[in-house]
C-alpha cells in the first residue's frame, strides 16, 4: 500500500515540549497487541501469572536494575495489560545537586533513561523473551503505544497506587477485560 500522509501518519501522545527524563512520577499503562490476554488470570480477586506473566514482571524488576536514575514503585501485571509507577531521580541518586539540561525526545531519536525509551526497551525485551518461550520469532506481544500520566502531587500519587493495587479485584469491570 503507497503511503497517504492523511492515513499513514503518528501523531505523539505526550505533552508537548515537555521533558520526559526529567525527575518525577509517571503513571504507564501497557496493552497487549489486540487486548490478547497472555500473562495469565484473575481468580478470586488475584493476579495469577502464568510463565509469560512472569517473563512480564521479572523484565520489569530488572528496569530500575539496569537504570540507576530508576525507582519502581507499585505496579501490576494484568491478563493483559501493565499499569507502573516509574519514578525518575536525579543522576546524582536523588540529592538534586546536579543541573541537567532539558532533552526532548523526538521520534526515531531516543533520550537514555527517559520514559518513552524505558517503555520501548522494556516492550523490546519482553516481546524477544516471550517469543522464544513460544517460538513465534517477530510476533507482536504489545500495542504500539501505551499511556502515560505525570504525577504531579502525592494525592494523585496515593490515588494511582491505589488504583494499581486494586486492579485484579475491579478485573470483572475492566474495560480492558475482554469478557
Amino acid at each position: 500500500m503507497p503511503y497517504d500522509p492523511e492515513k499513514h501518519h503518528r501523531r505523539s501522545i505526550r505533552l508537548k515540549g515537555y521533558d520526559y527524563a526529567q525527575p518525577g512520577a509517571y503513571f504507564v499503562t501497557i496493552c497487549t497487541q489486540h487486548r490478547a490476554c497472555l500473562f495469565g488470570a484473575v481468580v478470586d480477586g488475584e493476579m495469577r501469572l502464568n510463565e509469560l506473566g512472569r517473563i512480564v514482571r521479572d523484565e520489569w524488576l530488572k528496569t530500575a536494575k539496569l537504570r540507576p536514575r530508576v525507582v519502581l514503585d507499585e505496579f501490576v501485571v494484568m491478563p493483559n495489560h501493565v499499569h507502573g509507577i516509574i519514578m525518575l531521580v536525579d543522576d546524582d541518586g536523588g540529592r538534586g545537586t546536579l543541573q541537567r539540561a532539558p532533552t526532548i525526545e523526538r521520534f526515531g531519536k531516543s533520550t537514555s533513561d527517559s520514559i518513552p525509551t524505558i517503555v520501548r526497551l522494556f516492550k523490546s525485551a519482553t516481546t524477544r523473551r516471550i517469543n522464544q518461550h513460544r517460538g513465534t520469532p517477530g510476533t507482536l506481544v504489545w500495542q504500539r503505544n501505551y499511556y502515560e500520566h505525570i504525577i504531579r502531587n502525592e494525592q494523585t500519587l496515593n490515588r494511582i497506587r491505589r488504583y494499581i493495587v486494586e486492579n485484579p479485584l475491579r478485573w470483572h469491570l475492566d474495560r480492558e477485560n475482554p469478557n
